[in-house]
């Protein structure tokens, strides 16, 4: 799974079906109904719509089910266009339905290990969040704390595969910021998600993270039996922020599975994650206390101006190609959330090439161009905001691309028959409900 919570007003194209107004949960709704005996969740995302079918939340809530996570953001703006396409239609409908709600926020960290650039990517990350929040009103009685959906600690990647991973130190500041930054702007803790071996092997131990709400993944244990616990070693503990001394985790909520039957809860994708909530109604109800609601100054900007600097640029031949470096600020000098940039070449006979982006961090890009001809580019680097949070911005560059060596051609080698792969059930291991 990956994910993390948030909200905005868009069209959506998303219908909900059997949806009714439905009262307010009471605590006597919150029956322990899922194994375990045990308060039963699900957590959902675009791949629980296929063909954007709707789900029906009142199968989901008659099935037991009394809590739906919700994927309402994300650290890319394509995955999160997606995320806000079904987050309002879902938590409308839930609510409706008698379910409680929450939403996550699935996280990129930046590829920098300058630790005032971690920290202004997090806020600015967290920002974002927030702005969701604002956009449907705040919390109310029925949502539970947005989550920080963090398990990816890779920065850089090239052909698919990651060349660069953040330091344990500089994932745990970046979460800390985060989860600081929201809790100070929101008055209540997110939630962290993620699995032992990352919490583990990716992050620092720290007692100030271990303040913050666990959501644990950790498949193949049966969350019916009260013995069984998330994320423990046949020998030996995952020494992470939320491990007690006896070996367990302090965790609030458990992805126990991705292998539930959608059908059973009324979600149209063939398989859903499930969820258990560790303590009585009383204790889950605790987390949905402390209402916030938006001032004019949390709402999402419309069109902000924006203002784009060169950081650095570097070009040579045609073998080499063109870099440039941007920032691209907001006007009280943080770093924009959302957008991209790209080149312009102000010749329209003359190709821009092929342009390769990497989003350093918040507001940070390194645009690579290949496949530019010997020729000198007279053009423009901007900023655009498909958004429309932020306003375009552009900056003037010019330079020269000179003829390399011409590469001598290598041999061609008679291809080798690449075996049939043998299809793997990723549920084999897995609780099936």
């Amino acid at each position: 799974m990956k994910r993390i919570f948030l909200i905005l007003t868009v069209a959506l194209s998303v219908v909900s079906t059997n949806v009714v107004a439905a009262p307010l949960q009471k605590l006597g709704d919150l029956v322990a109904t899922g194994p375990g005996q045990r308060i039963h969740g699900i957590d959902i995302s675009k791949w629980q719509h296929p063909y954007d079918k709707p789900i029906d939340f009142t199968k989901m809530y008659t099935a037991g089910v009394r809590f739906v996570i919700i994927k309402g953001s994300d650290g890319h703006d394509p995955q999160d266009a997606d995320a806000k396409k079904y987050l309002i239609a879902d938590r409308t409908a839930a609510q409706a339905a008698g379910l409680y709600t929450g939403f996550y926020h699935y996280a990129y960290l930046p590829d920098t290990t300058d630790k005032n650039q971690i920290i202004v990517d997090a806020k600015a990350q967290a920002q974002k969040v927030v702005w969701r929040l604002a956009s449907i009103g705040g919390y109310t009685n029925q949502d539970l704390p947005v989550a920080l959906d963090l398990e990816n600690n890779c920065v850089r990647t090239y052909r698919g595969n990651c060349t660069r991973y953040m330091s344990k130190k500089n994932v745990s500041l970046w979460a800390q910021t985060w989860l600081d930054e929201v809790t100070a702007k929101t008055n209540r803790k997110p939630f962290v998600y993620s699995y032992p071996q990352f919490l583990e092997t990716a992050m620092t131990r720290s007692t100030s993270l271990s303040q913050y709400p666990l959501w644990v993944a950790a498949y193949g244990k049966d969350p019916a039996l009260q013995s069984n616990q998330p994320g423990m070693k046949t020998v030996g503990c995952f020494a992470h922020s939320w491990t007690k001394s006896n070996c367990t985790s302090n965790w609030q909520i458990w992805q126990y599975t991705s292998c539930g039957y959608g059908s059973k809860y009324g979600v149209p994708s063939s398989r859903v994650d499930l969820n258990v909530f560790n303590g009585d109604p009383t204790s889950f109800a605790a987390l949905t206390t402390g209402t916030w609601q938006p001032q004019a100054t949390d709402m999402l900007p419309v069109n902000e101006p924006t203002t784009i600097n060169l950081v650095s640029s570097k070009f040579g031949t045609t073998n080499d190609g063109a870099q440039f470096v941007v920032d691209v600020l907001r006007p009280d000098g943080t770093p924009v959330v959302t957008g991209n940039v790209d080149f312009k070449s102000a010749d329209s006979t003359i190709s821009s090439g092929t342009q390769d982006l990497n989003r350093s961090g918040t507001g940070r890009w390194t645009l690579n161009i290949s496949g530019l001809q010997a020729n000198n580019y007279v053009g423009y680097v901007e900023f655009t905001d498909p958004t429309g949070t932020h306003a375009a911005s552009l900056i003037p560059v010019s330079f020269t691309i000179t003829q390399g060596a011409t590469p001598s051609p290598t041999p061609s080698s008679k291809p080798t028959k690449k075996p049939t792969p043998v299809p793997v059930d990723s549920c084999a291991k897995q609780i099936r409900n």
